[in-house]
């Protein structure tokens, strides 16, 4: 097993709330000192990506969601969804782009999205809502706590 984490924040930094996970993620490149984990901030997610999370032990996912309470944060898991359907903010489905890595590498790495509830998506370059911003530092702890979870689990690098 891999022991490296793979974190992944993204959204559309112009459309308000959107951004929270590209901001989320750049807030995280400051806080985690650390070899074994690797934080990317975008504006989408792309086939790109394949290789990098095929090579994760764990991956991820930061979003903001149109479903729930403004401002409530959720931690969930994920599993390869070749169904997935793909939105209009994003090229890839985070469960469609783990059903690639599963198709290609033949399994994908466990994986995570954490998202908060957005009240917004007008037009606001990385400016978040006052509830929006709330939700940053639950975000980042959630992040934190299976980063930990997965480190203190998996044999040293």
């Amino acid at each position: 097993m891999n022991d490296r984490v793979l974190v992944i924040g993204y959204g559309s930094p112009i459309r308000g709330d959107d951004a929270i996970g590209p901001l989320v993620a750049d807030r995280l490149i400051d806080t985690i000192d650390s070899e074994r984990v690797v934080v990317h901030s975008r504006h989408i997610l792309t086939a790109e990506l394949v290789g990098e999370v095929a090579d994760a032990g764990l991956v991820i996912f930061l979003d903001a969601s149109v479903e729930g309470v403004p401002g409530e944060v959720r931690c969930r898991p994920l599993v390869p969804d070749p169904g997935a359907t793909m939105s209009m903010a994003h090229f890839l489905d985070p469960r469609e782009l783990l059903a690639w890595v599963a198709a290609l590498y033949g399994q994908a790495p466990p994986a995570y999205l954490i998202t908060a509830t957005a009240q917004t998506f007008d037009y606001a370059g990385y400016q978040l809502s006052p509830i929006a911003d709330n939700a940053v530092q639950p975000m980042i702890d959630w992040t934190h706590r299976l980063i930990d979870q997965f480190i203190s689990q998996s044999p040293a690098a």
